[in-house]
């Protein structure tokens, strides 16, 4: 390393030669050193945990029993090792002659616990995957299904497929009470959407939400805006007038089921084998799937109901009064008197009581009469409140201007072809077709 000292000898030298005249060739040439390979600080072992091994297995290639326990000691303050799935990843870290230094298990994508040894003893810490925050704007057509024009979009091609997944839901979610898209949408439908996330390293998500989506369904588009009104992260959804977008009710207690009987006051039963009233709407759905009450209430029944064999019975205000029925089991803490909000989730599909496949039976009664859950109209819920209507006006300009900045679907951008100027008209040709100055601003 060249000093301070000596750089300042060397530059007074060559500013000094350069006013007595030496020339540039009579500076001697530094001579260059050879390239030096440094060692890693430590090496490191990778490996998946497989199936009947243990954390303490693992260990005992690198090191004796007692450091095998005090290794496993300062994990068990971070968490169980007794609890490691298989194909849990397991880092080694080695210095010098094979000697491990420390260890890293990742206990999920967000987490891995760090056992380090130190001058005395083994200490933990658990290390939190860093993320960064992106946003995503993407814009399709329906040809078949939403879900089938997200995970073949071009625009979504480097995101993982269980990312796009859920990108699918958090669609679903913000238009869940105006479009039920297991079976309104149809070929040729639009959307766009500006989705915020947190990524991690290896591009797979942690988390996100969407901030401003538009879908277009048989021509009429419907719009819906991130707003947090109370600034503590438990936003909601409106229309460019400030209204809320929710509603009383979902307008379905399962996310992209498919229908499977409606509403009629007169259809075989298909185990009873006669004609008998359907008052409700059946959803074919796997066994296990959740089950979400529709809209705040309280529950009344929990338990066998008849024909509609496990069933949950929520009172809602304003007379309303909902059924789930065929459930394999229930949720905890769902049991009569408790309170339930609009999404939780009460218990999960099954063919319980007359059914000869897995599905939810799911009707709605309105003081004290059926109605048909499809085609209730259902009033919305409470908009921007008035207290907060000056920072909503600020949110809402550049949510929009992210929004329509998005190319349309099918959108063909084309360049504006040149004037056409009369035959001998040479005005371009010394420069006089050019566009005027901009006016001076005032």
């Amino acid at each position: 390393m060249i000093s301070t000292r000596h750089t300042r000898a060397l530059l007074r030298g060559l500013l000094l030669g350069a006013a007595v005249g030496v020339s540039a060739c009579d500076v001697p040439e530094v001579g260059e050193l050879e390239t030096l390979y440094a060692e890693p600080a430590e090496r490191r072992e990778v490996r998946l945990l497989g199936p009947g091994e243990t954390l303490g297995g693992v260990l005992e290639e690198s090191l004796d029993r007692g450091q095998q326990q005090a290794v496993l000691l300062a994990f068990e303050e971070q968490a169980s090792p007794r609890r490691l799935k298989v194909d849990s990843e397991i880092v080694l870290r080695f210095v010098g002659e094979n000697t491990l230094r420390g260890v890293d298990v990742v206990l999920n994508p967000d987490e891995t616990v760090r056992v380090t040894k130190g001058p005395y003893a083994w200490a933990s810490s658990v290390v939190r995957t860093p993320t960064r925050i992106d946003t995503l704007m993407v814009a399709g057509s329906i040809e078949q299904s939403l879900w089938a024009s997200l995970m073949e979009n071009a625009d979504l091609v480097d995101m993982p497929y269980a990312d796009k997944g859920i990108l699918v839901d958090e669609l679903d979610k913000v238009f869940q009470w105006q479009l039920d898209f297991s079976r309104q949408i149809q070929p040729g439908d639009e959307f766009r959407v500006v989705f915020e996330r947190q990524v991690r390293p290896d591009g797979t998500m942690r988390g996100g939400h969407v901030v401003a989506a538009e879908f277009v369904n048989v021509g009429k588009a419907y719009r819906a805006l991130w707003f947090d009104p109370n600034g503590d992260g438990e936003g909601s959804y409106y229309d460019e007038e400030g209204n809320s977008v929710r509603r009383s009710f979902l307008l379905k207690p399962l996310t992209f089921r498919r229908i499977s009987s409606r509403f009629s006051n007169g259809r075989m039963h298909p185990v009873l084998n006669r004609i008998r009233a359907h008052r409700g709407v059946d959803y074919a759905a796997d066994s296990g799937t959740p089950i979400m009450a529709t809209a705040d209430g309280v529950v009344q029944h929990r338990g066998a109901l008849g024909g509609l064999g496990n069933a949950v019975v929520i009172a809602h205000a304003n007379g309303f009064t909902t059924r789930y029925g065929h459930m394999s089991r229930f949720s905890a803490g769902v049991r009569v008197g408790s309170r339930v909000s609009q999404g939780d989730v009460i218990g999960y599909v099954g063919m319980t009581g007359l059914a000869t496949g897995p599905h939810l039976h799911y009707e709605m009664i309105r003081n004290g009469t059926h109605v048909d859950p499809l085609a209730v109209d259902l009033p919305n819920g409470d908009p921007v409140p008035s207290e907060a209507m000056d920072r909503w006006t600020a949110e809402l300009t550049p949510r929009i201007a992210l929004l329509e900045q998005i190319a349309a679907p099918g959108e063909v951008r084309t360049a504006q072809p040149e004037p056409q100027l009369p035959p001998g008209d040479d005005r371009m040709a010394d420069g006089a077709g050019d566009p005027p100055d901009d006016p001076p601003l005032k």
